[in-house]
């Protein structure tokens, strides 16, 4: 890997959108982190994926990626142009970003040194750009190709937790192929698990974040429509038992030594909203409780929890780690997010404020773990 010339600043690519349902929340993540980045340190280029996969240069404006008036803002709003394109190299030799627009000389941007994907969701987080970026031969700030991955699809992330003897709850998967061929049959594996585990029972889509799609069903009379919501978002859907406890999230950051584990944060209930759902995280802006409320000890097992969630999925530069605190005292881990939600109210940064890495040196962190990084194997 050629080594940063000194005669220059580095040059970050914040790259966001994408054709997820998730795409607004990329947005206002890319918001926050281009208002936070250190212009005197980097040079930064906006890129930002629209719903239907074209890459844009977009407005460099901070002000106008944010929620205004309940709406959600797109890529499609930011674009410079309409219909021109940026092209990442292909060409591990070459970091040269290339501009073009429809009956016009393609213009040269420059070298991109690291790529900050702030994408969520598919096509983004999942390891689909990860691999991309590697072909490319480009730095990128988080998790390589298959802890992405991993970390995306909550059916294949129980499993390697479990293999690796962390607690998880207990599920059930429906394929597309089940749901398309036999609905009957679907529906009778969820009432088993119900069976088993009790109603209600949580629906949701394998592949997505951010509360999308979720519902929470109290009977088989709410079954199949929770089921197509999921569906809407990824034909595959994990359905799960209720577990009764606290909602507690942990942060991960990779420091030159390894990976560290933030405070904790609490998720109290939600008294306006059946749980924890979109609108209570990015529209009605639900507060947690940072640090948790927790005893010592409790403290330092979900931070050993999170760092071991971490390394299981060898993930790298950070990782957002959910977990349910049973009524028993078991901590029993939900989820990790690869790519957590850099918003004002985003757990993440709050967590890690609270830990004395402030939002600009998170950042910071960030891409300096990126730049060390080398693509390919490792």
């Amino acid at each position: 890997m050629s080594i940063q010339p000194s005669s220059r600043k580095p040059r970050v690519a914040v790259v966001f959108g994408g054709r997820s349902s998730e795409h607004a929340i990329s947005v206002l993540t890319a918001g926050a982190v281009l208002s936070a980045i250190d212009r005197d340190k980097y040079d930064v280029l906006p890129i930002g994926i629209t719903g239907d996969g074209r890459w844009a240069l977009t407005t460099d404006d901070p002000s106008r990626m944010a929620i205004a008036d309940r709406t959600l803002p797109s890529v499609e709003q930011l674009a410079e142009s309409a219909e021109g394109s940026v092209v990442l190299p292909v060409d591990p030799a070459s970091r040269e970003v290339v501009y073009s627009e429809p009956g016009s000389v393609p213009k040269a941007l420059g070298d991109v040194d690291v790529v900050f994907p702030v994408l969520h969701g598919p096509y983004g987080e999942d390891g689909t750009l990860q691999g991309l970026l590697e072909l490319s031969g480009v730095p990128y700030v988080g998790s390589g190709v298959l802890a992405s991955a991993v970390g995306m699809d909550k059916e294949y992330m129980k499993r390697v937790f479990s293999s690796f003897g962390l607690p998880v709850g207990p599920y059930v998967v429906i394929r597309p192929r089940e749901w398309d061929g036999d609905p009957a049959a679907a529906r009778k594996k969820v009432v088993d698990f119900a069976a088993d585990h009790g109603w209600p029972v949580f629906v949701k889509p394998a592949r997505a974040g951010s509360s999308m799609g979720i519902s929470k069903v109290d009977d088989l009379a709410g079954l199949d429509e929770a089921i197509e919501e999921a569906r809407r978002h990824d034909p595959k859907v994990l359905v799960e038992s209720l577990l009764r406890g606290r909602e507690i999230e942990c942060g991960v950051l990779e420091f030159e030594d390894g990976p560290r584990a933030s405070v904790p944060a609490e998720i109290p209930p939600v008294t306006a909203h059946e749980f924890y759902d979109f609108e209570a995280k990015y529209i009605d802006s639900a507060e947690g409780l940072v640090p948790a409320p927790l005893t010592g000890e409790q403290t330092a097992e979900v931070q050993r929890l999170a760092v071991a969630a971490f390394e299981a999925a060898s993930c790298e530069g950070l990782v957002r780690a959910d977990f349910f605190l049973l009524d028993s005292g078991e901590f029993v881990i939900n989820e990790i997010n690869t790519m957590p939600g850099f918003t004002p109210i985003s757990m993440y940064p709050r967590m890690w404020r609270e830990s004395g890495v402030d939002y600009p040196e998170l950042v910071d962190r960030l891409v300096q773990a990126a730049l060390r990084r080398p693509t390919g194997l490792r």
